[in-house]
């Protein structure tokens, strides 16, 4: 069977998949603007509202720990535009 993402082969339906594939997308920008700032780890949880342990899951990706709420939260606190686009499904 052929999937469009890793995540349409993990996720055991489509609703999950989408959801997983948003979620990945956000914490990739997220981790890749926290690392390009200055500062220490500690410092740049501050800046996020997030614990400096929560700040470590969200850079070592384990994405299972983030909602895309609190995602999309953590974006807009990262200066961070979220946007959204919808289409019909292939």
């Amino acid at each position: 069977m052929k999937h469009n993402s890793v995540w349409d082969a993990l996720e055991g339906s489509r609703e999950e998949a989408a959801n997983m594939k948003v979620r990945a997308e956000l914490m990739i920008n997220l981790q890749e603007r926290v690392k390009r700032q200055a500062g220490s780890q500690a410092g740049k949880a501050v800046k996020l509202g997030l614990s400096q342990p929560r700040l470590n899951d969200l850079l070592r990706g384990r994405i299972n720990k983030f909602s895309l709420d609190a995602l999309v939260n953590i974006a807009s606190r990262a200066g961070l535009r979220v946007d959204l686009h919808v289409r019909k499904a292939a």
